[in-house]
């Protein structure tokens, strides 16, 4: 059933409102059936936890649509036929975004390219050689717009033509945002010839925060990811261990042990990623992948199962507390927290639900979640 202008602008506005994380919406529209349900009920939910609260204004959500059209943007929900699948099946995938462009790629066999953004001569020729024999061979190649290599990533797959895989852009920006400004007319270009895509509302500037959530869509778009080139502690490997969490093809390009810049791509291959040496390799790796990955990386987050989802549940708030004396500010997996609170599941959930809303709880990569 298509999905009235009512529904979609109070989901809007759920998702805009204080603590509300993707995980969260989702567990609210859940039990809840419908956002205007789930708005009504978050002064009642946050104040279980003992703080006020107050959702996001309609006058702001009716700002932000307006921006939205201007910059020639749609939204796209969660549930959405065109909402890309292996996205869908990631935990905290992004409940609504913007986008601009061809929406048909986002059904398409994908991988990911990534690597520094202080690139070297080599690498930059790599990515660009990369990304376009994986475009000629139908894939669609997502990157961040970054300088660098996602830059030539981009160029590459865009210069196999229309009738190849094309690209999609992920931005850390509004939609109406172009970052890094040299790349404004790369990223008008990935808009109008591929897709571009953005999880933070118009006008929002790329704050570093913004950054580790956009690599979650890089990696959860694509059946793996390729690392070109990166040093020890770049974001290229925040992405490439995301992929790895995900169930997804981690691979990359090996270097030499004398360049800084080789470092992190050495590691991820010593940590299980597969080596890669040529297009030939990568097609290969993907083309048959059924969700179980070839490579045996191991990701950094521990493999956590994502956390079950409340399924509507009745709950009388009362497990909000000993699940809070059980947190730190350290994260810990939600599974763990079901064990010492000797709590069901639902009930767990909906009093990380509360204690969120209420601003009291961070979630982390893995299913893991911490107070704030």
């Amino acid at each position: 059933m298509p999905l009235s202008q009512e529904e979609a602008f109070a989901r809007i506005r759920l998702l805009r409102s204080p603590n509300i994380g993707p995980v969260t919406y989702i567990q609210l529209l859940a039990r809840f059936g419908e956002a205007r349900a789930a708005i009504d009920a978050l002064p009642d939910l946050a104040g279980r936890s003992g703080r006020p609260y107050e959702a996001a204004s309609e006058r702001k959500v009716q700002a932000e649509i307006a921006e939205t059209r201007k910059a020639g943007a749609r939204y796209l929900f969660h549930d959405s036929p065109d909402y890309p699948t292996l996205l869908a099946h990631c935990e905290g995938a992004p409940p609504i975004l913007t986008f601009r462009g061809d929406p048909v790629l986002l059904g398409r066999p994908a991988a990911a390219v990534v690597g520094a953004r202080n690139a070297s001569a080599g690498a930059v020729k790599l990515a660009r050689d990369f990304a376009h024999g994986l475009a000629c061979a139908g894939f669609t190649v997502v990157s961040g717009l970054a300088r660098g290599i996602d830059g030539v990533a981009h160029a590459g797959a865009l210069a196999a033509g229309p009738d190849s895989g094309r690209t999609i852009g992920v931005i850390a920006s509004g939609i109406d945002i172009a970052y890094p400004p040299e790349h404004a007319a790369l990223q008008e270009r990935v808009a109008v010839e591929g897709l571009l895509l953005a999880e933070q509302p118009p006008g929002t500037e790329p704050l570093a925060r913004h950054f580790p959530t956009r690599n979650r869509i890089i990696a959860g778009l694509a059946a793996g990811t390729l690392v070109v080139e990166a040093a020890p502690r770049s974001g290229s490997l925040i992405t490439a261990r995301l992929a790895g969490e995900m169930g997804r093809e981690v691979m990359a390009v090996p270097g030499s042990p004398l360049d800084p810049r080789s470092h992190g791509c050495n590691q991820l291959i010593r940590d299980g990623a597969v080596l890669v040496q040529s297009v030939d390799d990568v097609v290969e790796l993907l083309s048959g992948f059924d969700g179980s990955p070839g490579s045996r990386f191991v990701s950094v987050f521990g493999g956590h199962k994502p956390a079950p989802r409340v399924e509507g549940e009745e709950s009388t708030g009362s497990t909000v507390l000993p699940v809070a004396n059980l947190l730190t500010t350290a994260p810990v997996a939600v599974d763990e927290l079901i064990r010492q609170s000797g709590a069901d599941a639902p009930s767990v959930q909906m009093a990380l639900l509360e204690l969120e809303i209420g601003g009291r709880l961070l979630r982390h990569a893995g299913g893991r979640v911490s107070l704030a």
